[in-house]
Protein backbone atom coordinates (compact mmCIF):
# COMPACT_ATOMS: atom_id res chain seq x y z
CA UNK A 1 0.00 0.00 0.00
CA UNK A 2 2.85 2.38 0.69
CA UNK A 3 4.15 1.97 -2.86
CA UNK A 4 0.86 3.24 -4.25
CA UNK A 5 0.97 6.18 -1.87
CA UNK A 6 4.56 7.13 -2.68
CA UNK A 7 4.08 7.39 -6.44
CA UNK A 8 1.22 9.92 -6.39
CA UNK A 9 2.90 11.82 -3.56
CA UNK A 10 6.15 11.99 -5.50
CA UNK A 11 4.29 13.13 -8.61
CA UNK A 12 2.44 15.76 -6.59
CA UNK A 13 5.67 17.07 -5.06
CA UNK A 14 7.36 17.17 -8.47
CA UNK A 15 4.42 19.00 -10.02
CA UNK A 16 4.30 21.46 -7.13
CA UNK A 17 8.02 22.21 -7.41
CA UNK A 18 7.74 22.64 -11.19
CA UNK A 19 4.85 25.02 -10.71
CA UNK A 20 6.72 26.94 -8.05
CA UNK A 21 9.82 27.29 -10.22
CA UNK A 22 7.94 28.22 -13.40
CA UNK A 23 5.63 30.73 -11.70
CA UNK A 24 8.44 32.82 -10.23
CA UNK A 25 9.32 34.68 -13.47
CA UNK A 26 5.67 35.44 -14.19
CA UNK A 27 4.98 39.13 -13.74
CA UNK A 28 1.91 41.28 -14.04
CA UNK A 29 1.68 43.93 -16.73
CA UNK A 30 3.39 47.19 -16.05
CA UNK A 31 1.53 50.38 -15.22
CA UNK A 32 -0.79 51.49 -17.97
CA UNK A 33 -1.60 54.89 -19.34
CA UNK A 34 -4.54 55.39 -17.00
CA UNK A 35 -7.37 54.75 -19.45
CA UNK A 36 -8.33 55.17 -23.07
CA UNK A 37 -6.77 57.87 -25.18
CA UNK A 38 -8.80 61.01 -25.77
CA UNK A 39 -10.87 60.66 -28.90
CA UNK A 40 -10.67 56.86 -28.87
CA UNK A 41 -13.72 55.13 -30.26
CA UNK A 42 -15.71 52.50 -28.43
CA UNK A 43 -15.47 48.81 -29.20
CA UNK A 44 -17.31 47.85 -32.41
CA UNK A 45 -20.01 45.54 -31.03
CA UNK A 46 -22.46 46.21 -33.86
CA UNK A 47 -21.06 43.53 -36.16
CA UNK A 48 -20.96 40.88 -33.44
CA UNK A 49 -24.50 41.58 -32.30
CA UNK A 50 -25.72 41.42 -35.88
CA UNK A 51 -24.08 38.04 -36.37
CA UNK A 52 -25.62 36.71 -33.17
CA UNK A 53 -29.09 37.93 -34.19
CA UNK A 54 -28.72 36.37 -37.64
CA UNK A 55 -27.54 33.07 -36.15
CA UNK A 56 -30.43 33.09 -33.67
CA UNK A 57 -32.94 33.77 -36.44
CA UNK A 58 -31.51 30.98 -38.61
CA UNK A 59 -31.60 28.56 -35.68
CA UNK A 60 -35.18 29.49 -34.86
CA UNK A 61 -36.31 29.02 -38.46
CA UNK A 62 -34.55 25.68 -38.61
CA UNK A 63 -36.22 24.51 -35.39
CA UNK A 64 -39.64 25.73 -36.54
CA UNK A 65 -39.34 23.89 -39.85
CA UNK A 66 -38.10 20.69 -38.17
CA UNK A 67 -40.97 20.39 -35.68
CA UNK A 68 -44.08 18.70 -37.02
CA UNK A 69 -47.28 20.71 -36.89
CA UNK A 70 -49.39 19.98 -33.85
CA UNK A 71 -53.05 19.11 -34.20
Amino acid sequence: MTVFLRVPLAAFVAAFLLLLISASPARAQGPGTGGPRPGATNAPIDGGVGLLVAAGAAYTLRRLRATPPQD
